[in-house]
């Protein structure tokens, strides 16, 4: 008898940034693994189309704006009251906009500190919410290889990705007594809409410096959904508080 340790038959997972790049990815990925997929995001439009590339009939649209943070648990209690508890949690929602230092003000840098680390604060805290998750359940946050190195012009992004990191550690530690494991994927250079418009936003020549960087050459969204959907099924059982870099090399200069 083949098994697949990847397949996750009858498990619910909330996907946030659902509507496009890495997070539709993994919401399709993830239904033809055959969970049941929460898709959230604010364009509504768009994430009928993730629900409509998706394997399987189960699967819920719940449009939601992560920059109403204060909101976070409460909307997550809704979300369980109609699809019950919470197998695990992927957020791929956030911001990349760089910005030199020569023109950073506060309501910027806060702007990127809200949108990439508040909201995956607050959804961490309201997935284990009583009731909310299913023990041994997993968060996986999308942090980024900029966390880990340097890049002109991206130090307050840098400083969002790297904090993801930093909380993803003590989180796990408070997590496990209640049987929840939290993780980061780190990804590089990944072909999105999103990536795409960073690079455009780059100094000349940056984006394609960092293109040459990556010794695999750059990623796509299905790259990045494979390792999360590793670390939420049973491969990822025995593995919370680590950093997952998915980078095609450009960590190993």
């Amino acid at each position: 008898m083949t098994v697949n340790p990847l397949r996750m038959q009858g498990r619910t997972i909330l996907v946030t940034g659902a509507s496009s790049g890495i997070g539709r990815a993994t919401a399709i990925l993830l239904s033809q693994l055959e969970c049941r997929v929460i898709l959230a995001a604010r364009d509504l439009p768009r994430l009928e189309e993730t629900r409509s590339a998706m394997q399987g009939a189960d699967h819920r649209v719940e449009p939601f704006d992560l920059s109403n943070s204060d909101d976070i648990p409460a909307w997550i209690k809704q979300v369980v009251a109609q699809a019950g508890p919470l197998h695990g949690l992927v957020h791929c929602a956030g911001m990349n906009e760089p910005i030199p230092l020569r023109m950073m003000t506060t309501g910027k840098l806060e702007a990127l500190m809200h949108a990439n680390l508040t909201s995956a604060v607050m959804l961490t805290k309201a997935f284990r919410q009583k009731g909310c998750p299913v023990r041994g359940g997993g968060i996986v946050l999308l942090s980024s290889v900029a966390g880990l190195t340097g890049q002109p012009a991206i130090s307050a992004y840098s400083a969002t990705k790297a904090a993801l990191i930093g909380f993803t550690r003590s989180a796990a530690l408070e997590l496990a007594p209640e049987g929840l494991r939290i993780n980061c994927v780190a990804p590089g250079l990944v072909a999105t809409e999103m990536g795409e418009q960073l690079r455009e936003r780059l100094p000349p020549g940056q984006g394609e410096a960092i293109e040459r960087m990556h010794p695999l050459g750059i990623g796509t969204p299905l790259d990045v959904a494979q390792a999360i959907a590793f670390l939420l099924a049973d491969t990822g059982r025995w593995i919370t508080g680590t950093t997952l870099v998915i980078d095609g090399g450009y960590t190993a200069h």
